[in-house]
């Protein structure tokens, strides 16, 4: 099954596009997917992106694989589907999946505390911050679980902790870095060690000093994204006792071919990545690329969770469809299939029931569409997420779907929705 992502990508530039034509399986509406042609290449003329990279899959088979625009406008080359993506965010799925081949492997529950494997975890709730500095805390009303790391339920770095720990609340949670021995103000995904006055080179120096803090709300009464993923990679360090990239590398990317995706490549694979832009009052502009520039670094020690993975669109549809395929991809099993239904089918997140706006879903590493999606014809079945840089996934178990959407920019439209509501008009 998916035999047809082992095979060449296609290639577009702002003018022609080759890719491989639909299988007799699946047939597509020519019609509608000239218009998916067009309105990807609309982006292009109109400036809005430099490039953009589409992948879709129905019924285990890729019908739809093709790139517009350029992977450096510069030097004019155009983009190609098997260029490399900083992934962003869409890296938690996949520590997600590679937590919970550890709960397959009876290691751990998902409702076990968390305090059972790192006793250091913080088990109060800051309540106030006193003008000489000093805080007052109270006990959480519920042990931190696993459940509240995958769903982003867990309380690290929310309400006043920022304030509490760095004096302004609106500062991130990110030292001053320098550079190549310039002061920079983006980090490089993953790659933190290569700062040259950063002092925590690995994940569990990171997570130990953020233990130090106590949490901005009780565990699982709400919701503040990002950093309890890179928490639950390093309890799968603590845990399986390999690092986080020898772990995730042997139980999910190597057994799903999976072979451009990492955090770390060889100088000489720079030239795989698309570079950096964005477009302001209808013009492209180039961005640093140092998110690239971190994944060849000579340093390779600080791997994280919750970003850092890169690679091309193709690997991910490996990933995706084995999610579809209830854990399974070409005769190797990831995941047992109540598992993926356990991280897919029901709302880790605490709801205003009084709020009828309130229709935002998340599991375990994904978002669901129970309630809000984004287009009409995506079932409430379908789950998905994405990147900091405009990647976007979803997987529609109903219809048996799998769509990519990959860019590489900081500003831009959110064109997604009308690429996803055009994909899914391509079927009869």
């Amino acid at each position: 099954m998916l035999a047809q992502f082992a095979t060449a990508a296609g290639v577009a530039s702002a003018a022609k596009v080759q890719h491989s034509s639909p299988t007799a399986a699946v047939q597509l509406n020519q019609a509608e997917q000239q218009k998916l042609d067009a309105l990807l290449q609309s982006f292009i003329d109109s400036h809005k992106l430099a490039n953009v990279v589409t992948l879709v899959a129905k019924n285990g088979q890729v019908v739809y694989q093709k790139g517009f625009g350029w992977k450096n406008i510069e030097q004019q080359i155009p983009v190609a589907t098997d260029d490399y993506y900083v992934l962003f965010s869409q890296t938690k799925a996949i520590i997600s999946v590679a937590f919970m081949t550890l709960v397959e492997q009876g290691l751990v529950d998902v409702n076990d505390p968390v305090a059972n494997y790192f006793p250091e975890i913080p088990n109060t709730v800051l309540t106030q911050i006193n003008a000489d500095g000093s805080y007052q805390t109270r006990p959480v009303t519920t042990p931190m679980t696993f459940v509240h790391l995958l769903s982003h339920t867990a309380g690290f770095n929310a309400g006043q902790v920022p304030k509490l720990r760095w004096g302004d609340a609106e500062q991130t949670d990110l030292p001053t870095l320098v550079w190549d021995g310039k002061a920079v103000s983006q980090y490089p995904a993953g790659q933190r060690s290569h700062s040259d006055n950063y002092q925590r080179p690995y994940l569990k120096d990171e997570m130990q000093e953020l233990a130090r803090w106590p949490l901005g709300f009780d565990p699982g009464s709400e919701w503040r994204y990002h950093v309890s993923t890179n928490m639950l990679a390093y309890l799968i360090e603590r845990i399986s006792g390999q690092s986080l990239q020898q772990y995730v590398t042997d139980k999910v990317l190597k057994p799903l071919g999976m072979n451009d995706t990492a955090w770390f490549y060889a100088p000489d694979k720079l030239s795989r990545f698309v570079s950096a832009y964005s477009s302001i009052d209808g013009k492209l502009v180039a961005e640093p690329n140092l998110y690239r520039q971190g994944a060849v670094a000579r340093d390779h020690r600080y791997a994280e969770g919750a970003i850092g993975l890169n690679g091309p669109i193709g690997d991910y549809a490996k990933f995706l469809q084995m999610m579809l395929n209830q854990g399974e991809l070409n005769g190797v099993r990831i995941l047992k299939p109540e598992t993926v239904a356990q991280m897919t089918q029901i709302n880790r997140l605490p709801s205003n029931s009084n709020d009828v706006e309130d229709k935002f879903r998340f599991g375990l590493g994904f978002e669901l569409f129970q309630l809000q999606r984004p287009a009409a014809a995506v079932s409430n079945t379908a789950y998905g997420w994405g990147g900091m840089m405009g990647t976007g996934y979803l997987v529609d178990p109903e219809n048996q779907l799998i769509v990519l959407y990959y860019i590489n920019q900081y500003q831009r439209d959110d064109l997604y929705p009308q690429v996803v509501q055009q994909v899914y008009r391509m079927f009869d």
